[in-house]
């Protein structure tokens, strides 16, 4: 039915922090455990920013025993006068003012991160309360809001403090009406942003308190991006004893890099712009790129280590087993998109390509063995890639007809359109069978997989190429690989990985996911890919069948049956004890089955995690399982 009532009054108008409580995801990005501490974030950067221009040394963080957050810094502190627009003091008019802050210009900051001046007003609307202290000019000055923002009195003078004291005390309770999913706080989310923000912003000290379990933290990094190159390295083999690092500035743009080169075969480089992560790389990221190449080309062909009649080593070559991080710091950036995840300005290419690349080569000259091992790294990546482009082709689908089931591997499904289509990849051919006898023939794809696949986190792309399983899988989503790989091909929307729910079937996973993040990565960070949940236990009692993902589940069903009933458990060891029709109903039936989708929220720490897991260094391995060996359950023995 169509409606004629549109006058005047359809017009709604939100006043102050309203449109933030109405919207909050256009402000935060979601309201779920992410939204959750992005609040947190708004304000320690307001902290950080205070940093930045040279007048703070000091942050604490501390999560109370409520769950409310509160981040103290020695800055300069707020300024405490009545702001001459708004009529109210400048504290309130932070807290209540959309876009009102010292980032907008004026000579506040001359480098700024967080939401440029919403921060404070937003972590305020979205809150039951918020306090605010300021040590300044030898007061304490003190405001409470209320409500989503509402102040519940002007700003007043509480009390005195040293004349030497300075900064600003937030503390905030996030509603619950508008975070219904959680309102808990991370305390290792917490930790790996504020160790970051340590790192990038050398001799800023931050430290982390969690009053509800009596633990603390505190990160220093006199080093910089140096430490946290090296940190980065860690679960990983170095070739060559230096951290290469390089600074320098032009029209008040600063770029910081440090790198250095381990024996693995992925690159990791993580670009930043005034402490805010650039995901999706930028200007600032190509610049480097660019004189990475040029440089180590320049070197080799002076040096001979490339002839003049063989081709330039490519950007791949270069970046080969490299761990980089990139900083710049910007007074004007301009972030492509809302997520601020790509530098967009077109000066910063340049300054950044002419410092690095300065650098670099001063670098190289002056350590020439360091210099050869790099180059050499870098040739034998060129080597292993000509390679790979011939093991390639054979991957490259150029038509549904040249592999309608690759040999008997795949079955695929009727449907061609890729947005309802799905694909199992099945531990095994007993699995495969009963999958694909219990499978939706219209959208559902079986791949059974025999045995464990090559862990390419030990191996060159060549060599991931020359596996069998690896090249089907490559084959069978259609999207390419390195070079080649394009996400618009993909054929599956959801890539399913069904392994039993057992020790085996856990490594099998973790290979797969290996495999994704280092050679499919756009697919498991755009969220296609998942995990399926076969059931643990299977309880029989009378003609009732029921099956249960974990122990919780187990308990919880069986409190629920009555004293007198006699039943039975059966822990289920593996998908291919299921016959066709338990596998559907369990485990792939659309309806039913229950899906744990992967998704990557730190990159960083995710690359960490599979370089200690599944690298060539065992030590960081071996603490791994030592430390966490107390939380293993139901290990096959």
């Amino acid at each position: 039915m169509k409606s004629d009532n549109y006058g005047v009054e359809s017009i709604q108008v939100l006043e102050g922090l309203e449109a933030v409580r109405k919207r909050p995801g256009m402000y935060i990005g979601t309201t779920g455990e992410r939204g959750l501490h992005h609040l947190v974030w708004e304000i320690v950067d307001n902290a950080v920013d205070e940093s930045l221009a040279g007048f703070c040394d000091d942050i604490e963080i501390v999560i109370n025993t409520d769950e409310s957050v509160t981040v103290k810094d020695d800055g300069r502190g707020i300024p405490t006068g009545i702001h001459p627009k708004t009529g109210i003091s400048t504290v309130e008019t932070i807290f209540t003012v959309l876009h009102a802050g010292g980032k907008f210009g004026g000579g506040g900051y001359k480098v700024s991160g967080g939401l440029h001046g919403v921060g404070a007003s937003v972590v305020n609307a979205l809150s039951s309360w918020l306090e605010v202290r300021i040590y300044q000019n030898e007061n304490v000055y003190f405001e409470r809001f209320e409500n989503g923002g509402h102040s519940v009195k002007p700003l007043e003078i509480i009390d005195t403090c040293d004349k030497n004291r300075t900064g600003t005390v937030v503390t905030f309770k996030p509603d619950p009406e508008i975070f219904k999913e959680t309102t808990i706080f991370d305390y290792d989310t917490l930790k790996n942003r504020a160790r970051e923000l340590a790192f990038l912003n050398k001799g800023l000290r931050i430290k982390l308190i969690d009053l509800r379990h009596d633990k603390s933290e505190e990160f220093l990094y006199n080093g910089g991006v140096i430490e946290y190159v090296r940190m980065l390295n860690g679960n990983k083999k170095p070739i060559h004893d230096s951290i290469i690092y390089i600074e320098g500035s032009e029209s008040d743009i600063e770029i910081e890099v440090a790198l250095q080169y381990n024996d693995g075969y992925s690159s990791n480089i993580y670009s930043f712009t005034n402490n805010i992560n650039t995901l999706e790389g930028g200007t600032h990221e190509d610049g480097v790129k660019m004189a990475l190449s040029r440089i180590i080309n320049n070197y080799a062909k002076k040096n001979n280590f490339i002839k003049a009649n063989e081709d330039s080593l490519s950007i791949d070559d270069v970046k080969e087993g490299i761990t980089m991080i990139i900083s710049c710091k910007h007074p004007d950036p301009q972030f492509e998109g809302q997520t601020k995840t790509k530098l967009g300005n077109v000066e910063v290419k340049k300054i950044a390509s002419n410092i690095f690349g300065n650098g670099l080569e001063k670098f190289l000259l002056e350590n020439p063995n360091e210099a050869k091992i790099i180059i050499e790294k870098a040739m034998l990546a060129s080597r292993a890639r000509m390679a790979a482009k011939k093991a390639r082709e054979l991957t490259r689908r150029k038509s549904d007809l040249d592999v309608v089931n690759f040999g008997g591997k795949l079955v695929d499904c009727k449907e061609k359109d890729p947005s309802v289509c799905e694909i199992f990849l099945v531990e095994g051919d007993s699995a495969g069978g009963s999958a694909i006898k219990g499978r939706d023939s219209m959208t559902q794809a079986i791949l059974p997989l025999r045995g464990k696949i090559l862990n390419v986190e030990k191996a060159r792309i060549d060599r991931a190429l020359s596996n069998e399983e690896i090249r089907t899988i490559i084959t069978a989503f259609g999207t390419g690989i390195g070079n080649d790989f394009d996400i618009s091909k993909l054929r599956y929307n959801k890539i399913i990985i069904m392994t039993d729910a057992d020790v085996d079937g856990s490594h099998i996973r973790v290979l797969l996911l290996t495999l994704f993040y280092r050679f499919f990565r756009p697919i498991v960070e755009q969220g296609h890919v998942y995990a399926a949940q076969p059931p643990l236990y299977c309880i029989k009692h009378g003609k009732t069948i029921k099956y249960v993902l974990n122990e919780e589940e187990r308990d919880e069903y069986l409190s629920t049956l009555n004293a007198n009933t006699k039943y039975d458990i059966m822990r289920m060891k593996g998908l291919g004890e299921m016959d066709a029709e338990e596998l559907n109903e369990t485990t792939m039936d659309i309806e039913k089955r229950v899906l744990r989708k992967i998704t990557v929220d730190d990159v960083i720490a995710a690359d960490a995690s599979f370089s200690k897991l599944m690298g060539e260094e065992v030590e960081p391995r071996k603490k791994f399982i030592e430390e966490n060996a107390i939380y293993a359950q139901n290990l096959d023995i």
